[in-house]
């Protein structure tokens, strides 16, 4: 099953995207299984990390600005090289264990568009894939 969503996305910040996915898995009736949230941007990107202190959020930003800072040597004509180089070192997906129907995400775990390039109106997908198991008790209904 493929899920499809759009947002609005800040000039640079992670928008939680939890209660989606978590919904996409409800909807889809899989109990046991596995989860891929994929973003189809090149400055943007899926990251799972802390959702209960907003200042974890604010902190990988800062992190990520001085680790790939904007540089005059950039070549790049769309001027944001910087951008592209922390979406490649973000990632562009995550995939999530699907187990009794939940996310095995931890306590703290919470799922992140991560916007490094404006203000854009963006995409991101949610594959559900059941277990062969589930998949063939499924069949057999």
């Amino acid at each position: 099953m493929l899920y499809t969503y759009h947002l609005t996305t800040p000039v640079t910040g992670f928008v939680s995207i939890t209660a989606q996915v978590k919904g996409a898995v409800a909807e889809s009736g899989v109990q046991s299984g596995i989860c891929v949230v994929y973003c189809p941007h090149t400055t943007a990107g899926i990251t799972i990390n802390e959702n209960a202190d907003p200042d974890v959020q604010r902190d990988l930003l800062l992190a990520y600005a001085e680790a790939f800072p904007d540089r005059k040597a950039f070549r790049h004509a769309e001027g944001n090289s910087a951008a592209h180089a922390k979406a490649s070192a973000m990632g562009s997906s995550a995939t999530i264990i699907i187990e009794q129907g939940k996310l095995l995400l931890g306590t703290w775990q919470g799922i992140y568009f991560c916007e490094f390039d404006g203000v854009r109106n963006r995409t991101f997908y949610v594959k559900i894939l059941a277990d062969a198991a589930e998949k063939n008790r499924r069949e057999s209904q």
